[in-house]
């Protein structure tokens, strides 16, 4: 498998808000041979990398190569998707991920320098938009030779990228695939995620975005409390009940990230408290606090109907095939939600599939469930709507009584 790690500057950039920055350099990798008719856009999630599936390189290779260094779920993130004979062959297909704007990864972000200033951007670096994503992978696209892509593909906030994409472009792609979902973020989801950003800001090294200096301290505290309601939002109540229950942690490594007062030390210190404070502060040791402000802002804003009369004005000029995936234990993006874009496809006399899997381990289903995403995906690259792992290819909604309840609060 051919693989490439490279950043590219494509120049001034202007986004979406009217603010300019003079240069921006882009992360990107591809994966296989381009061909002129098989590449594969693959948009990352919120916290994820260019780098999308194990690249085949030798531990000096890697070692040699001047690229971000991921880790977590930012590290060959979908692996077990994306790779030689996996659903997104790239032994038959090209595929493309590219590393956001706004995003610490390798493309131009508030960690970056400001050229102007010498200085890292901080919160001087212009407000980010979904479409600024889909905008810069065009842009790298155009420098790949790579005109109309076989298809899209991306989970959560990158299934939003992935509308943006056929909204935008729509002469640009042939296959759609928007896993876990929505065309916006509804209420409860926008709640949340104001909370975690306030975090963030209210973290008292924060200091207005500007803690890149060697004497500063990074707001770590906020950021971790910022992340802790990520994973409770990406579990399902079910998932998080069968894996920690009232459970008292076994280990309390981690205790002393948030120290209880004398009173509180008479109660247990919780399986699950031990969880959410360990991924916290492995979080804290890969990303930027301010990333993590201007990637969640871009998802709550993003609206798939803004300047349209409705999504399915939005969605009028693809004339392409749809497969929308999403799964019964997600109450970050429903099966509703799902249902409703379908319906929106549907208006438009596309040709779409509305995919429901069923699942209790809740939105992170699309990263870990390879089992789950597979199939349908292969099938959907390979046939369209008519692949034989791809449900509901006649376009039938689910019956109202086989979704289930919507936002089962986990508070």
């Amino acid at each position: 498998m051919s693989t490439t790690v490279t950043t590219e500057d494509i120049g001034a950039f202007e986004f979406e808000c009217g603010e300019s920055i003079p240069s921006l350099e882009v992360a990107y990798e591809t994966y296989g041979e381009f061909t002129g008719d098989n590449a594969v856009l693959v948009c990352h999630a919120l916290t994820g990398s260019a780098h999308v599936a194990n690249r085949g390189l030798s531990e000096e290779e890697e070692a040699a190569l001047d690229a971000p260094v991921t880790g977590g779920q930012a590290r060959a993130w979908w692996s077990d998707v994306v790779g030689p004979g996996k659903a997104v062959d790239t032994n038959e297909y090209f595929v493309v991920c590219v590393n956001v704007p706004g995003s610490c990864y390798g493309t131009t972000g508030p960690a970056s320098e400001n050229p102007e200033t010498g200085e890292p951007y901080g919160t001087n670096f212009p407000p980010v938009t979904v479409g600024d994503w889909t905008r810069v992978q065009r842009a790298v696209l155009d420098s790949l030779g790579v005109g109309r892509l076989h298809a899209v593909v991306g989970g959560s906030v990158g299934g939003m990228n992935v509308l943006d994409w056929i909204s935008r472009y729509p002469d640009d792609v042939r296959r759609a695939v928007p896993i876990a979902a929505a065309p916006r973020l509804d209420a409860q989801s926008l709640a949340i995620e104001a909370i975690a950003q306030r975090a963030i800001t209210s973290d008292c090294d924060w200091n207005g975005g500007d803690y890149y200096g060697e004497d500063q301290p990074d707001p770590d505290h906020g950021l971790q409390i910022a992340r802790q309601l990520g994973h409770v939002l990406y579990l399902s109540k079910a998932s998080m009940e069968e894996r920690f229950g009232r459970r008292a942690a076994g280990r309390e490594a981690e205790r002393d990230a948030f120290p209880r007062d004398r009173a509180g030390e008479f109660f247990p210190y919780r399986d699950v408290e031990s969880y959410l404070d360990y991924n916290a502060r492995k979080f804290v040791e890969r990303f930027d606090a301010n990333s993590y402000l201007y990637l969640t802002r871009a998802m709550d804003n993003y609206d798939l109907a803004a300047g349209y009369e409705d999504d399915a004005d939005a969605l009028a000029a693809f004339t392409g095939e749809a497969l929308v995936m999403s799964f019964t234990g997600d109450w970050h993006f429903t099966v509703a939600q799902a249902a409703e874009l379908s319906d929106a496809f549907r208006e438009t006399d596309a040709r779409v599939a509305h995919h429901v899997a069923e699942s209790d381990h809740g939105h992170d289903a699309f990263l870990v469930e390879p089992e789950t995403v597979g199939p349908p995906l292969s099938d959907f690259l390979d046939a369209g709507v008519e692949g034989k792992a791809v449900t509901d290819a006649d376009g039938d909604v689910p019956e109202e009584d086989t979704i289930p309840p919507v936002h089962s609060s986990l508070f």
